[in-house]
């Protein structure tokens, strides 16, 4: 079925989770974990996180979600030690995960979190991004996280729904670094 053959209602969308505040994967988590209640087929790629989470305890139990961590941590952040090469060459696999999985039409939505800030970090480039998204299948919801979208404007004209995540008051500015079940 082409794009122009599908109902409004199955078209797949681009959505964007941005911004400074906390939420971006707490509502991409929220929205994999709606689509798996549904019976639909779920992939979510961390292009970050390489250490034990709950979303991902969580989702390995579930039978029609695939969930896979490809990072090598936080980049340039967190005391991170290891030579950017080796983050550029995860992100890079990732993004080639991603696209092999993204055009075997198997899943019916697919996370990509983090994705946005190894962008904007320099771990990727984003025209491989754009490209993904323009060919994805059309029934395809597509979702993607992380920081500073508003640096790639050819990303947000792509998005169907973009939401910014706005920090008003947050426990890391008080030396609360990460909570157990809050952040991880």
């Amino acid at each position: 079925m082409s794009k122009q053959e599908l109902h409004e209602s199955d078209k797949g969308l681009v959505i964007v989770y941005t911004g400074e505040g906390k939420g971006k994967t707490t509502a991409a988590m929220g929205l994999a974990l709606r689509a798996a209640g549904y019976g639909q087929k779920v992939l979510i790629i961390q292009f970050v996180k390489t250490w034990f989470t709950g979303e991902k305890g969580g989702f390995e139990k579930l039978p029609n979600v695939e969930f896979i961590q490809a990072g090598k941590g936080f980049y340039k952040i967190l005391g991170d030690k290891l030579p950017e090469t080796e983050h550029v060459e995860a992100a890079q696999e990732a993004l080639e995960l991603a696209q092999a999985k993204i055009s075997s039409a198997e899943y019916d939505v697919v996370v990509l979190d983090e994705i946005i800030g190894s962008i904007t970090g320099g771990l990727l480039e984003l025209d491989p991004v754009l490209a993904m998204i323009d060919t994805k299948p059309a029934q395809l919801d597509l979702v993607l996280t992380g920081h500073h979208a508003e640096q790639l404007p050819a990303l947000l004209e792509r998005a169907d729904l973009i939401t910014e995540m706005k920090k008003v008051k947050h426990p890391y500015d008080s030396g609360i670094l990460a909570k157990k079940t809050i952040d991880y």
